[in-house]
């Protein structure tokens, strides 16, 4: 029992973390770090602008529009899909990083903004020339560390969107190739 002890470090209130699991993935990043690994996901199209998302062997993501949009309301748009990888990246690096640390997390909540211009309705509409996509986005993180200052927690912060793949996806451009 003192073994698996050793294995798993609490957080405050969020479920624990495999610590020597998470050693490990440090070490192998160190080892070898130009391994690229290729992510994959298959969009079906279901009806109107509702697509179901297949990833790995999980069930299907949802995606859709809000009536707004001309959708059924039953899941995220893709946008807003879009701000919830963020917001999840971020909080696994920082989850990540203040276990690593050995910091006791007992709060982390992140709430998320974009602002889109949304008139060019996929490109049937305003196609003038404008950003298309997010022009800003806010990140508001709300972390709580036993016995860490606040300035330790911002230092944290900027580290992990340095870090964060997703964050690096909005901020820097990205070869993007579509086609048949």
């Amino acid at each position: 029992m003192a073994v698996a002890a050793e294995k798993v470090v609490l957080t405050g209130c969020l479920a624990p973390i495999d610590k020597g699991g998470l050693d490990q993935l440090i070490e192998n990043g160190k080892a070898n770090p130009k391994v690229i690994k290729t992510l994959k996901c298959k969009t079906v199209a279901e009806g109107k602008f509702r697509h179901a998302n297949y990833i790995r062997n999980l069930p299907p993501y949802i995606v859709d529009e809000p009536p707004a949009l001309l959708g059924d309301d039953t899941a995220p748009n893709p946008s807003e899909a879009s701000l919830a990888a963020l917001g999840s990246c971020l909080a696994v690096g920082l989850h990540a990083n203040a276990v690593h640390r050995g910091w006791t997390v007992r709060k982390l909540e992140l709430e998320l903004e974009g602002d889109l211009n949304i008139t060019a309705v996929w490109g049937t509409g305003d196609v003038s020339d404008k950003p298309v996509g997010f022009t800003d986005v806010r990140v508001k993180v709300d972390m709580e560390c036993d016995g860490i200052a606040q300035s330790e927690v911002d230092a944290l912060i900027d580290h992990v969107k340095k870090w964060s793949p997703v964050a690096n996806t909005f901020t820097r451009p990205v070869n993007l190739e579509v086609g048949r």
